[in-house]
């Protein structure tokens, strides 16, 4: 897939926000992985989408440091079939069951200004669980957890491994090192449910 211009992947996530329909951003290296969604937010730095996943159901919000996409990809026979589940999420009520677009309705303001900054404040502010990836990892590895420090500089995320759950590790985190941010979404549940129950002292 040839690799896009930061100028162009700027251009298409306009369009894409200014249309309203779903896009492939493509943002680790090879083909293998990407993320599917609505824009709905784009800073100097960072774009916001609601995310959606292979059974056509939102799976919460994602920002995204624009320099790492490589491509933004639109009207693929991937979105089409994407698109068509959608209907189907939307017609037997599931398609979005954590609430995102009613989240989005009540605070308008985390869809601009600084994105990554207000996903964090949000999370911190609530103590609910995200999912960090970094430019140091490049997607082979992120880390699930909940933030328990966080300033201009940096953040600090106790995590878990879903293989050993002997105990939660920590994690410091430059914020200039954050490649994507996981929120609001099917992860964020589950790691509620897990710090509830093998972690309740958290």
């Amino acid at each position: 897939m040839e690799k896009m211009t930061e100028r162009m992947v700027r251009e298409q996530l306009a369009l894409a926000k200014q249309g309203g329909y779903l896009v492939e951003v493509h943002n680790l290296p090879g083909d293998d992985y990407f993320n599917v969604g609505f824009v709905v937010g784009i800073d100097p730095t960072f774009c916001l989408l609601i995310s959606v996943d292979w059974d056509g159901k939102i799976n919460g919000l994602i920002v995204i440091r624009i320099s790492s996409i490589q491509s933004v990809i639109k009207g693929s026979d991937y979105l089409t079939t994407v698109s068509e589940k959608t209907k189907v999420a939307h017609r037997y009520h599931y398609f979005d069951i954590f609430g995102v677009q009613e989240f989005l309705d009540d605070h308008p303001e985390i869809t601009s200004g600084n994105l990554l900054g207000n996903a964090l404040q949000d999370a911190y502010a609530h103590q609910l669980p995200v999912v960090v990836g970094t430019q140091k990892y490049k997607g082979n590895d992120d880390f699930f957890g909940r933030i328990v420090q966080l300033d201009r500089i940096q953040l600090v995320l106790h995590y878990f491994n879903e293989h050993d759950l002997s105990s939660l590790w920590e994690y410091r985190v430059l914020l200039a090192q954050v490649d994507y941010l996981r929120f609001r979404g099917t992860q964020m549940a589950t790691g509620q449910q897990i710090f509830k129950d093998i972690f309740p002292e958290e």
